[in-house]
């Protein structure tokens, strides 16, 4: 599903940061991994690339069969739409659209028809505990519920693949557990394949592999026996 081949991300600043460096990394169809090290190792900026909100200095991402490097921009684009769930660490809500609004913009981007959308938007905000939030703004919701709502809208088409910036990091813990329980259905009825980047030792063992990364490299790579 996910192939990366001798990746690599350079920053020029007042210095040049290598951010990744010659990353290897093959994410099966299905998988669920999350990704962990600590603040600078360049989770967040893997997680970017795969998802092609930044393009790679060098080497190669093949997502679901389709090599990234030779499409277009708006090729891009529709690969985000179609393929990928982003749930981001700040929300990326926007401010101007309710929560049902937000949720159902990319079924709308989609072709689905309004009332479909909003069905499907509804159902979503109910699963994740903001059924009575359905028309309140995203100014008006506290920051565990922005994120239940970043959450619903990265949900909603059902991505074969699902990238989580710190999807827990937000919430107390029953909200946290509840979402990563929302993370998992997904990734099980749907054959999803999820990445997620997390800070939180028991969310990444929850996963049936972990991947670290330290100074933009891979350094362990580790698969859990299957729970019976």
């Amino acid at each position: 599903m996910i192939l990366i081949t001798h990746l690599q991300k350079l920053f020029d600043g007042k210095s040049r940061v290598r951010a990744l460096d010659d990353v290897n990394l093959h994410i099966r169809k299905g998988e669920m991994v999350s990704l962990v090290g600590p603040s600078g190792s360049g989770k967040s900026t893997l997680l970017n690339l795969i998802g092609t909100l930044d393009k790679p200095t060098g080497g190669e991402i093949t997502l679901d069969g389709q090599r990234l490097s030779g499409l277009t921009d708006d090729q891009l684009t529709q690969v985000r739409r179609d393929k990928i769930g982003f749930i981001f660490q700040f929300f990326n809500l926007l401010p101007s659209l309710s929560c049902e609004e937000n949720v159902s913009l990319p079924l709308h981007l989609r072709g689905w028809g309004r009332k479909q959308a909003r069905d499907r938007a509804i159902e979503l905000l109910d699963l994740v505990g903001l059924g009575k939030r359905v028309e309140h703004l995203p100014d008006e919701l506290s920051g565990g519920e922005r994120q239940r709502v970043a959450i619903a809208r990265a949900l909603s088409v059902y991505p074969p693949v699902l990238l989580a910036d710190e999807p827990t990091g937000n919430l107390d813990t029953t909200t946290g557990a509840d979402i990563l329980g929302l993370v998992r259905d997904v990734h099980e009825r749907l054959g999803a394949t999820v990445l997620l980047v997390t800070h939180d030792r028991s969310v990444a063992e929850s996963c049936p592999r972990t991947i670290t990364l330290r100074d933009g490299h891979v350094v362990d790579d580790t698969v859990r026996a299957a729970s019976r």
